[in-house]
């Protein structure tokens, strides 16, 4: 707009004007068309002007400045800003010269000189910079130089006039972390627009929650009225600070609107008026610059120094410039007048040196009523006057109550006490760390439990509901639970830093033991006893072979025979380490007994040591041991809380392509089976109660989980977790709470001096009697074994004795029954010596004696009886051998010998011819005598003679070897 201003209320002012009057000619142009504001003022021009104001852009005021100057015109230029917007320097117009036509009403732009204080002042690092898009960033090239100087981090984004659509599109194409790194850049901004546009902005980035409350802006601009003020920290959260253009007003009031002689009107200079408080400082800067001419006009009157006005024309070519132009410039240069801007005077270079601002400010806080209050001023010769500080909270909150929402978790919260008409106690770990907190910074809080019982999360039409959804509606100041910080909640709410790792578990129910009576045989395999039996049976079979091909010379007196009973009997014998009853002595008999019983050796010290295993450790096949085998089975179904942070994370690692993990996408088949309503639950209660008393797995928080199984009476209950703990439990605020730099300390200090180890070792004891990760039950190192452990070993003997009291009765009954059968029970121990008898009748015939026969009758023979046949000594090795002859010879026990020997004296005085004796005796079969006195049992019935010669007597002596007797 261009004017030519000769103001009526200045005509009726006889103080300036006495009979003078003064013309007013206002023009209106595009301030960006510089040709339209060339034509407008050349038509002034013509009509005859003293001066040409101008309030238009840089673009249209260097087209002017050429004018002028070419024409003499004095030409005051009133820099304007289009829509509000703040100024930038003027590229062309900034080089003031002093023969220039020119002057600059309004002081040179000095906003990147306050800024940059500012921002030093508050010791910022990192901040970003808006600005709209009236606005030419080339006005804060200087500022730029300047924080990169410092080495400051500045980031610059245009404000696009759809603010809505733009914060859309940011939305839409940002991904979650890269919001969260958006957010946490916006604690710190400088915005560089008109009111009206900061209003908007900070209405759409307030209601988006891309701003916090610990965010500190800084807004600058010369056209910031009061009333927009008030506006601004209506609609902003956090701490605003705003830097504005002042103009000092008496402190006596009655002079406020008396300038000199001049006196101006009320409604302008009263700063209560409506009208006053609207108006702009560009016309502020109109009103004064024609009070200046009007002065200036009188002053010229008095000194008769007067030239007639111009009337020129700027198309007609050799157009002469105004004489008097130059008078009128230096007596506009020389004069100054006292208006709504303070002081209006101009250096030699023909600028406006006074210009004063002032800093306001708010304090941290989401009060939207909060003050406002003057931080500090600034002028370009004292510079910044006043201190500026960005202190964020301290840590003293004494006299701060916060309202605190919970969710039920065990161990995390707990009701303690509920007595009627009284307000809930609680206890729990968060309420221990939040306790900790209270005692450090000294606050005090009200805990109330969410309505829903849930956490929260985002419902269809973008709410939330729950824990979160209580800290979004600003309904509670902090959200304690078993909260867990993910990237959904956290782009709505603030956390703290996590104050404990989090991982994904499983709870399952261990397996119940069963009574094994045959555990003594678990150390070896069903097919490896079979092998065991049949090894001792075939190494029995080899030893009695091998006795058959190459018979034993067994020892005088020795009852043992090998038959295919004695020696799988032996075989067994040695293998149960309880030795035999038969000699071998042939080599090859006993080099395969050596390698038995070093097979023998190595299979019990096996077996030792692993029932020793068995019998202390409890293992079970194919249990659940990962989240992998969780997965990987069908048959066990699990599934975890609707709608919970497990529940999205199954969902987003099963179901995102950039994403997905074999393990989850099992998962989250089976908790996804039928919509998720069959394998899921409401409440992580219920979870826990299906698995105690059902076929169940339930996939929750591992630390909650932990703290179940520990507590539970019967330790019926174990964990499987995941070792990586991808996120953490933190205390959530709202978003841009002042408190969350303040927790976040003093939790790492409870991490720090190990304050936050001592919490958890009270809720998850390390000496705990449940084991959490063992399927089965099993005991302590050192505890005595139960009789479930040896009752195969008793069900083993007792089967034993069953079977022997069996035989027993068959072979008793067996007996009776072949006794029936035979009339005479002396029959039945008689033996026929008819492969005796050659044998006998050999060993005879190197007597010297020319007739040595037997005769059928029985003869008892001692070793008395042996000793006196001439060839007995020298054939004893021979003798001792009667396998043939299934004859078993036993050796007497010492005590046995006197009787012993009485009665075989008896006998042969009557069977055999010893010395005198000449007859012979003739009897029954021939019979042997058994240790105890009685006689054996011969498997031979046939009976034949054996022909007996007598012989004459030897000369005997019992003496010669009291301490042996043999029976045959």
């Amino acid at each position: 707009m261009i004017n030519l201003l000769k103001s009526s209320y200045l005509n009726l002012n006889n103080e300036i004007l006495e009979t003078e009057k003064i013309t007013v000619s206002v023009e209106f142009v595009d301030g960006n068309n510089p040709f339209q504001a060339v034509q407008e003022a050349c038509e002034l021009m013509n009509r005859g002007i003293l001066a040409l104001v101008s309030s238009i852009g840089c673009m249209s005021a260097v087209s002017l400045q050429s004018l002028a100057d070419a024409m003499h015109i004095p030409h005051l230029f009133i820099q304007r800003a289009p829509t509000g917007t703040p100024r930038s320097s003027c590229p062309a117009t900034s080089r003031a010269q002093p023969d220039d036509y020119t002057l600059f009403v309004r002081p040179p732009v000095y906003l990147n000189d306050v800024i940059f204080q500012v921002v030093m002042e508050y010791t910022w690092q990192k901040f970003i910079i808006f600005y709209d898009t009236d606005y030419d960033i080339r006005g804060i090239e200087n500022f730029l130089d300047q924080t990169s100087q410092q080495g400051m981090d500045v980031s610059l984004q245009k404000v696009e006039s759809n603010i809505n659509m733009m914060i859309t599109g940011m939305f839409r194409t940002m991904r979650v972390e890269e919001l969260h790194r958006y957010r946490d850049t916006l604690r710190r901004a400088v915005l560089f627009m008109s009111p009206a546009t900061a209003k908007a902005f900070i209405t759409e980035v307030v209601e988006t929650n891309l701003v916090a409350f610990d965010c500190h802006w800084i807004i600058i601009n010369e056209e910031i009225s009061d009333m927009d003020v008030q506006e601004l920290v209506m609609k902003s959260v956090g701490r605003l600070t705003l830097v504005r253009q002042a103009f000092l007003l008496p402190q006596n009031t009655s002079q406020r609107c008396v300038r000199n002689n001049h006196r101006i009107n009320t409604s302008l200079c009263d700063p209560k008026d409506p009208k006053a408080q609207k108006l702009e400082i560009t016309n502020r800067y109109v009103y004064d610059t024609v009070l200046l001419l009007a002065n200036t006009f009188h002053r010229k009157l008095e000194d008769r120094k007067w030239h007639s006005m111009a009337s020129l024309s700027c198309i007609r070519k050799g157009s002469k410039p105004w004489q008097g132009g130059k008078s009128m410039l230096d007596t506009v240069k020389k004069g100054g007048v006292s208006g709504l801007t303070r002081l209006l005077e101009f250096n030699d270079n023909g600028t406006n040196p006074n210009i004063y601002f002032e800093i306001l400010g708010t304090n941290y806080g989401e009060d939207r009523g909060r003050g406002v209050s003057r931080l500090a001023t600034w002028d370009p010769i004292h510079g910044l006057n006043g201190t500026l500080t960005d202190r964020k909270l301290e840590n003293n909150m004494r006299g701060v109550v916060l309202r605190v929402v919970t969710v039920l978790e065990e161990p995390f919260v707990m009701v303690s006490e509920n007595v009627l008409g009284k307000p809930k106690q609680y206890q729990g770990f968060s309420i221990d760390v939040l306790d900790a907190l209270a005692n450090y910074l000294g606050f005090k809080y009200e805990i109330y439990v969410a309505p829903d019982h849930k956490y929260g999360s985002q419902q269809a039409d973008g709410t939330w509901n729950g824990l979160i959804g209580e800290l979004v509606s600003k309904r509670a100041d902090v959200g304690l639970s078993a909260l867990t910080i993910t990237p959904e909640r956290e782009s709505v709410v603030d956390f703290t830093t996590r104050y404990m790792d989090y991982s994904v578990g499983v709870l399952l129910r261990k397996a119940e033991r069963t009574v094994d009576m045959f555990a003594c045989l678990a150390p070896f395999d069903l097919s490896l006893w079979a092998c065991i039996a049949g090894t001792v049976l075939l190494v029995g079979i080899l030893v009695y072979l091998l006795n058959w091909l190459n018979p034993p010379r067994l020892p005088m007196g020795s009852v043992s025979s090998t038959t295919l009973y004695n020696s799988m009997w032996f075989v067994y014998g040695s293998f149960v380490q309880q030795g035999g009853e038969v000699p071998y002595t042939t080599l090859a008999t006993r080099m395969m007994m050596g390698v038995w019983w070093l097979f023998a050796l190595i299979v019990i010290s096996s077996y030792t040591a692993n029932l020793a295993a068995f019998l202390t450790i409890s293992r079970i096949e194919n249990s659940i041991q990962s989240l992998q085998d969780l997965a990987k089975q069908t048959d066990l179904p699990y599934g975890t809380v609707l709608d919970s942070a497990v529940y999205d994370q199954v969902r987003s690692k099963g179901m995102n392509p950039f994403e997905r993990d074999p393990m989850y996408s099992q998962m989250w088949r089976m908790i996804n089976r039928t919509g998720g309503a069959e394998n899921n639950v409401e409440e992580s209660k219920e979870g826990i109660r299906k698995v105690k008393y059902g076929r169940f797995a339930f996939v929750w928080d591992a630390a909650v989980l932990e703290y179940v199984a520990i507590n539970d009476e019967d330790c019926s209950l174990y964990t499987v977790s995941n070792n990586v703990a991808d996120r953490g439990y933190g205390i959530a605020m709202q978003h841009g709470s002042p408190y969350r730099d303040i927790f976040s300390q003093r939790i790492l200090e409870l991490q720090q001096n190990g304050d936050m180890d001592i919490l958890k070792l009270k809720w998850w004891p390390r000496d705990s009697p449940c084991d959490l990760y063992s399927p089965v039950g099993t005991r302590k190192s050192g505890s005595a074994l139960d009789i479930h452990s040896f009752a195969g070993v008793f069900f083993v003997l007792a089967a034993g004795v069953v079977l022997s009291c069996l035989i027993a009765t068959v072979e008793t009954w067996w007996t009776r029954r072949k006794g029936s059968r035979v009339p005479s029970k002396e029959d039945d121990k008689e033996i026929d010596l008819e492969h005796l008898h050659h044998r006998v009748n050999s060993l005879c015939t190197e007597d010297e004696s020319p007739h040595k026969q037997f005769s059928t009758s029985s003869i008892d023979l001692t070793p008395l009886d042996m000793d006196s046949l001439p060839a007995a000594r020298q054939a004893l090795e021979q003798i001792s051998d009667f396998r043939n002859t299934h004859i078993t010879t036993t050796t007497f026990i010492p005590e046995q010998i006197q009787t012993l020997s009485r009665s075989l004296s008896a006998k042969a005085a009557a069977g055999f011819a010893f010395g005198a004796v000449q007859d012979h005796r003739t009897g029954g079969p021939f019979r042997q005598r058994a240790p105890n006195g009685g006689f054996f049992r011969s498997p031979i019935k046939t009976m034949s003679s054996i022909p007996y010669q007598p012989t004459p007597a030897p000369n005997f002596s019992y003496g010669n070897d009291p301490d042996r007797g043999t029976s045959i």
